[in-house]
């Protein structure tokens, strides 16, 4: 990427908000179209939108539904991190998350917020 770099977003709302749960998926957009890279990581009800489906049922007034974001998101280079606690907590698999999904822990988050050149919470 340019310049190499590197923004972690954090997405911690769910379905039931979906303008909240929106804008992190727009400001990865808006990145990856700039050549910055992109780590997505959920947690807490953000996980919930990284279950296959879901993503297809969020759609705030005025932003693109999620449905079209993810997947573009995705070919575009962006990597989705789902919380490990977070997928238990709520009974959620490797399986019932998107595919390219990866379900990490702490660890993880704190290795690509550490190495980012910035990072969002939303």
């Amino acid at each position: 990427m340019a310049d190499a770099q590197k923004l972690v977003i954090m997405v911690t709302h769910g379905p039931d908000q979906p303008e909240l749960a929106s804008i992190p998926f727009s400001m990865a957009g808006g990145a990856l179209a700039s050549d910055v890279e992109v780590v997505m990581g959920f947690q807490g009800d953000g996980c919930l939108l990284a279950k296959k489906g879901v993503a297809d049922t969020v759609a705030a007034p005025g932003c693109t539904p999620l449905g079209q974001l993810l997947p573009t998101i995705q070919e575009l280079g962006g990597k989705i991190l789902v919380c490990s606690p977070c997928c238990l907590s709520r009974g959620l698999t490797l399986d019932d998350l998107v595919d390219g999904a990866e379900i990490v822990a702490a660890g993880r988050f704190v290795a690509e917020i550490t190495s980012a050149t910035n990072t969002l919470t939303y």
